[in-house]
């Protein structure tokens, strides 16, 4: 059994991964970004009687105090789930709305995990999973602050897998589609906050169109829940995870498209 700490395990595929790793029998480490999520985990515990396998900790990226915490317990696997994203036209967007994606969903779980890094190099072993998306393998209109965010996380999973390779460290990224947890709804919503259809030249319309083709065709949690549960505590598994996997191949056509493109064309599932 593996002793895996998972952070954003408050909500959404965090929460529902870390207790059906905990109902395998395994030793996780649930990070909550605040306290008040601790109390609806703590009822599925009782519930399913899962107080020697899930443990909860407050776990929140900019908070010093929590990130201490959590990288002192030796673990075998991390599983860097935590993020958030904002929606709405780059072309257009508070630039500052994409450095907070920017700083949560790379710069703070980078920051975060490079201790731990030290610690599975000292040790010779251990694996680190960056749960990612199909979104930092392609890219969506109004999701772009997302996209780029979750582009740079697959260029740091990639460069720390081929550096830690030779210290025993594993480095593996899980690329979920789209997942009907709410969390693709609120952040297609977060645009809302800023967005004045009077000064911009993007129509809200155009926004809401686009984002229904996604929130449209979300697909039930549990699919990803129960391929996260496989794969995390695998000995080995694929670098790249991609589910559901048919998404896999849509990536691939993705990029091979932009090389064809012309300057005045735009994808053709757009």
């Amino acid at each position: 059994m593996k002793k895996i700490l998972i952070t954003g395990a408050g909500s959404g595929l965090g929460k529902g991964t870390a207790i059906g790793l905990a109902k395998k029998g395994h030793h996780v480490i649930a990070g909550v970004q605040v306290w008040e999520q601790k109390s609806a985990l703590l009822e599925i515990i009782k519930k399913e009687k899962l107080e020697d396998h899930l443990k909860i900790i407050k776990l929140d990226l900019f908070d010093e105090i929590d990130c201490q915490h959590a990288q002192s317990y030796d673990i075998d696997i991390l599983v860097n789930n935590a993020g958030m994203g904002h929606s709405g036209p780059v072309g257009e967007m508070p630039v500052g709305l994409l450095r907070e994606v920017m700083e949560t969903n790379v710069f703070s779980t980078l920051e975060f995990t490079q201790p731990i890094i030290k610690k599975m190099v000292e040790k010779g072993k251990g694996k680190i999973i960056f749960v990612s998306s199909v979104a930092g393998l392609t890219t969506s209109p109004y999701l772009g602050a997302y996209n780029a965010s979750k582009h740079a996380l697959e260029s740091v999973a990639q460069s720390l897998r081929d550096e830690l390779h030779d210290f025993g460290v594993q480095v593996a990224t899980i690329n979920p589609g789209p997942f009907e947890t709410g969390f693709n709804d609120r952040m297609y919503d977060t645009y809302e906050q800023w967005f004045d259809e009077v000064e911009t030249f993007t129509t809200k319309k155009t926004i809401e169109k686009t984002s229904k083709k996604l929130l449209d065709r979300q697909l039930d949690p549990q699919i990803m829940i129960d391929a996260m549960v496989e794969i995390i505590p695998q000995d080995v598994h694929q670098f790249r995870n991609v589910v559901p996997e048919e998404m896999g191949e849509m990536c691939l056509k993705y990029e091979q498209e932009q090389y064809k493109l012309k300057s005045n064309e735009k994808s053709s599932s757009k």
